[in-house]
């Protein structure tokens, strides 16, 4: 018990509190209710603040965006960020990957769509005013407006401040070199995916961070550009290709193939540009094929650099081969001199002399009834007779009937001067201290003996105007008519012509073609190789030597001139070509 308890007095928790009189009551009423708005309005407060930063870091700086946007916003599957670059052969970069900046909206939280469409299209003039209203109108919460911006646009739509738009981090493709490598190359599309050239057939590899080094020299990419874009202008051409290969490694140092494209271009390449004549384009090439109607008919035995043939027209059936206007229509020949004047009678009669099955057993050890073994995706298949007759024999032996890509051509007569091994053509750098594949096909003898008739021909045949002083050229010159419905278009042609140098120790491999060059001033009424691919072929052999080192020999050197003399015996006609070859 308590002290309260003894005296008799009991007592309560309640009569311990002093009594409130009503006016201390009402008091302390109205600092409770103070107290509580206070409190209030801390919480609104914050609240608030925090939405508008959010706000303002959302629109002034992209942010992550709201959780909404980041949830719903961003594509499932976004762009690999360890695509490796694609150098040339001296490590000058051709395709690299760069951060980028892309515009995008939440619908919903546009508050007026036209005048932001309006706004936007001002800043960003390339984008459609009313697909930009459509969207910004949608009830979507995503919608792309612009992928790849670019430093300033970025900055020009920020200022704007219209809310419910914001950025996106990318990675984008970028092309240093522009139209130069573009059929190489190739290109991606905005997630970064190969779509052609070697940016498609290397995806994978790419996608996994492997750089890889190009056998193409950027250098010799942008010389071979300027000469083959002003022939191509200069002879009204459609078009054209050029190739440059090294012939004891097969390594691709140059592809060129007018139209090209900018592989950055926003609207994309047309389809005529994206066509790589080089790889993908297969033609009738004309006379270069004599290369191997000749190689073929002086391995089989049954022809010689001596062996005589008739010039006069050749029937068969109702047709009728001859020889171009201008060369020799009748008498009797050499093999030296139908390869140096580039006669069609004379090759079919080796053909006839050699049999089809050689011929066609000869042109498949090339390769050449193959597509051409390369790392593009765009790589044409060889139009082939079928069945391989004895019309097809006799065409064949002087270009027509057969139609290979220009790669296809120039890795085989690769292997016809190079001492007679063939070797895979490659777009990347091989590595000096290891082996290169390749087979032999024909013998070094006669290797050596191509060697020297295509030296003859630039000498005193058909490519005399690819003549490189100091740098003894050897070559072939084709002028072939274009296919056309049910036959032959006899007013438009192709031309192409492959030079090689130094003829007396091949290194390089240089091939020139005109999609219908027409005749000029100065040419005579002629549009055939001798006039435009040939001279072509040999302004590039003459800027490419000094660029890769190659030094001018005597033209006047005793040991070279023995070396690529033919058989005293073999030459009999003085005889000079019409240059319609």
């Amino acid at each position: 018990m308590t002290a309260d308890a003894l005296d008799g007095t009991p007592t309560s928790p309640r009569q311990t509190e002093p009594a409130l009189r009503p006016a201390q009551r009402l008091s302390a009423a109205i600092e409770t209710g103070r107290q509580r708005i206070v409190i209030s309005a801390l919480v609104f407060s914050v609240t608030f603040g925090a939405i508008g930063l959010k706000l303002i870091d959302l629109m002034a700086f992209g942010g992550d965006a709201d959780s909404a946007m980041a949830t719903h916003a961003l594509p499932a599957a976004a762009p690999a960020a360890d695509r490796a670059d694609l150098r040339d052969r001296n490590g000058l970069i051709l395709a690299t990957t760069l951060p980028s900046m892309s515009l995008y909206a939440d619908p919903k939280m546009v508050i007026d769509p036209i005048e932001a469409s309006l706004r936007l299209a001002k800043v960003l003039p390339d984008l459609d005013q009313a697909k930009l209203l459509a969207d910004l109108s949608s009830e979507r919460r995503f919608v792309w407006l612009k992928r790849g911006l670019t430093p300033t646009q970025q900055y020009e739509v920020n200022r704007l401040g219209i809310p419910g738009l914001a950025f996106q981090n990318e990675e984008r493709r970028y092309y240093p070199a522009g139209n130069l490598a573009s059929h190489v190359v190739g290109f991606t599309n905005i997630d970064a995916q190969g779509i052609a050239g070697l940016e498609k057939s290397l995806d994978d590899r790419l996608q996994g961070g492997e750089s890889m080094a190009l056998s193409l020299d950027l250098r010799l990419q942008e010389m071979v550009r300027d000469e083959l874009q002003a022939t191509v202008e200069q002879f009204h051409a459609q078009g054209g290709n050029a190739l440059i290969m090294n012939v004891n490694t097969g390594e691709v140092l140059a592809m060129v193939s007018l139209p090209d494209f900018n592989p950055y271009e926003p609207g994309g390449p047309a389809e005529e540009a994206m066509f790589n004549r080089n790889t993908l384009g297969v033609y009738e090439p004309g006379s270069t094929f004599k290369i191997f109607n000749t190689a073929m008919a002086l391995e089989s035995g049954t022809s010689t650099l001596t062996s005589l043939y008739d010039e006069s027209p050749v029937h068969v059936g109702r047709f009728t081969i001859h020889n171009f206007r201008g060369d020799p229509q009748s008498g009797m020949l050499s093999v030296y001199e139908i390869f140096r004047l580039s006669l069609n009678t004379g090759s079919v009669h080796m053909e006839e002399a050699a049999g089809v099955d050689r011929q066609k057993e000869f042109l498949t050890r090339f390769g050449l009834t193959k597509p051409a073994p390369i790392d593009l995706p765009e790589v044409g298949a060889p139009m082939v007779p079928h069945p391989w007759s004895k019309i097809s024999g006799m065409t064949i032996a002087y270009g027509h009937g057969m139609a290979v890509s220009p790669l296809s051509l120039v890795t085989a007569v690769s292997a016809i001067v190079n001492g007679g091994i063939l070797h895979p053509p490659t777009l990347f750098k091989r590595d000096p201290s290891q082996p290169v594949p390749g087979k032999r096909v024909i013998s070094a003898e006669l290797s050596r003996t191509m060697r020297m008739l295509m030296r003859a021909v630039v000498t005193g045949g058909t490519a005399t105007k690819a003549e490189v002083p100091g740098y003894f050229v050897g070559g072939k010159t084709g002028t072939a008519d274009k296919a056309a419905r049910g036959g032959y278009n006899r007013r438009a042609r192709v031309t192409d012509f492959v030079g090689v140098f130094p003829i007396y120790d091949p290194k390089y491999i240089v091939m020139t073609m005109l999609d219908d060059p027409q005749p000029i001033k100065g040419t005579y009424g002629f549009a055939s190789a001798g006039w435009n691919s040939a001279p072509l072929g040999g302004r590039i052999i003459a800027r490419m030597g000094p660029m890769l080192g190659v030094e001018p020999a005597d033209p006047k050197d005793p040991a070279i001139l023995q070396m690529l003399s033919p058989p005293a015996n073999a030459v009999v006609a003085n005889l000079s070509g019409g240059n319609e070859d």
